[in-house]
């Protein structure tokens, strides 16, 4: 059986020292502790790809909720009439006119009173 020489050992390392590079101390110059750090910051990393979307929905909640409040009508009750008016708009594109076009944004609002009122 032939031996077995070190160039493919040799070349994970490097990748891992390489994805460490910039790390402070032994994290970016040592193959141990950088191995872990990046290992951790894989974690991170997988974890708050999902937060990040539960992060975003939070702001964009918020975001309606105080345009909707100036209008004179709550988050949930301005959500179940635009329900009741078949109006199909995501939360993010809500929250965006609410922000950038607020002259339709109240044209959602009537809609959605409109359309409890209708409802019930």
């Amino acid at each position: 059986m032939a031996r077995a020489k070190g160039v493919s050992r040799a070349k994970k390392r490097k990748r891992i020292l390489r994805r460490a590079k910039g790390f402070v101390g032994g994290r970016g110059r040592l193959y141990r502790t950088a191995k872990e750090t990046i290992m951790r910051a894989d974690a991170f990393a997988y974890r708050d790809r999902r937060a990040k979307k539960r992060d975003f929905r939070r702001l964009w909640i918020t975001r309606i909720s105080a345009a909707a409040k100036e209008r004179g009508l709550s988050y949930s009750k301005l959500i179940y009439g635009l329900s009741r008016a078949d109006v199909t708009l995501n939360r993010k594109t809500l929250a965006e006119m609410a922000l950038n076009d607020p002259e339709a944004f109240s044209s959602l609002v009537e809609l959605a009173v409109k359309g409890m009122k209708d409802g019930s």
